[in-house]
């Protein structure tokens, strides 16, 4: 007997699709594009898309607000891949530039980066502001993701 389905947007073509929670890990395929449907790396996001991957989404969402121009997202971002890459059948990591989504940025009000936000069903979760080493962003995981 397989578990409750939950929704998943697809990585490649943003199709939702159904998968039962004790398939997670078996790297299920889109019904549509065929492409995995679970990230293994931050998925780009953008004012056209953000709202798609926070909306319609069974599995959390992890967010990285950050900007090019940002050393302490820069030196951030290896640790946010490395854990998306960790974490993939547990939630959506997602990145949004605020310089390039200032419409995504403003909504959420974002006044420092990086600003990490966990959502689940729509709605915020979580908030956190700066750079964390890996260790205590994974606590902070721990402690905030929504169990699916």
């Amino acid at each position: 007997m397989t578990s409750s389905p939950i929704q998943i947007v697809c990585q490649s073509c943003r199709t939702k699709n159904r998968v039962p929670k004790d398939k997670l890990g078996n790297k299920p395929l889109c019904g549509k594009c065929k492409k995995s449907v679970l990230s293994t790396s931050p998925i780009m996001g953008g004012d056209n898309n953000f709202r798609r991957y926070i909306n319609d989404n069974g599995l959390p969402v992890v967010v990285d607000f950050w900007a090019s121009w940002c050393g302490p997202c820069q030196q951030f971002a290896p640790i946010f891949e490395q854990v998306a890459s960790e974490m993939s059948t547990q939630a959506c990591f997602l990145k949004l530039d605020t310089e390039q989504n200032q419409t995504t940025a403003g909504g959420y009000n974002i006044r420092s980066i990086p600003t990490l936000m966990i959502f689940h069903h729509g709605k915020e979760v979580a908030r956190l502001s700066g750079a964390l080493p890996k260790a205590q962003f994974q606590q902070w995981l721990a402690q905030n993701l929504p169990a699916i």
